[in-house]
């Protein structure tokens, strides 16, 4: 898995106490400093992208908790889905600071973070599904649901508190990745009878 950020008990339960108070004063020190005391802002040397990144993290975590005992007998990507879907129904009560935390990794200065803690989230629900790929689908899948993940996340932030619409949208997303992924299976099928040594090579 991809290297995490700086984790432990203290940090965990700093941003638990943080969250919500971040609808009204943001991810900022002083938003910490009020929900969990003087010395909390130690713990997130690196002030608002530190917090947000403690906060993505720590919800990858327990997305793949909670996660676990629905998964066992179900194909790859329905184990795929039900991870997001449990991850959104955590977060329900956080749209809020999720709305602020989109906003600052939208920032030109933060796109190098935006990218780490989706590549993080990505890989977390890959690897809690059972992936067990270690060659070029292991960058192809990720890249695949990064997308994937990143389009119905936005869709989930404007959605309605029963999150129907957004895993209808999550479905279709899924679908459609089915679709080109049964497409590219048949080509390189197909390649390889016409073409044999040439395809395996590429």
């Amino acid at each position: 898995m991809i290297t995490p950020p700086e984790r432990s008990p203290e940090r965990d339960a700093a941003i638990d106490l943080l969250v919500p108070h971040v609808a009204a004063l943001g991810w900022t020190t002083n938003a910490l400093r009020e929900a969990a005391g003087e010395g909390a802002p130690m713990l997130f040397p690196g002030g608002a992208p530190d917090l947000v990144e403690a906060y993505i993290d720590l919800m990858d975590r327990r997305m793949a908790d909670h996660a676990a005992p629905h998964l066992a007998d179900q194909r790859l990507t329905a184990r795929v889905r039900t991870l997001i879907a449990t991850r959104f129904d955590l977060a329900r009560d956080h749209k809020p600071a999720i709305r602020r935390a989109a906003f600052l990794l939208a920032q030109p200065q933060h796109a190098a973070l935006a990218t780490r803690c989706t590549a993080r989230t990505v890989d977390a629900i890959w690897h809690a599904a059972g992936d067990i790929s270690a060659d070029f689908s292991w960058y192809t899948k990720r890249a695949i649901l990064a997308g994937v993940y990143t389009a119905t996340l936005f869709y989930w932030m404007n959605d309605s508190a029963t999150d129907a619409a957004t895993l209808a949208f999550l479905d279709r997303r899924l679908a459609a990745v089915g679709r080109i992924t049964k497409l590219r299976q048949r080509v390189t099928a197909a390649l390889t009878r016409v073409l044999p040594g040439r395809v395996a090579d590429a």
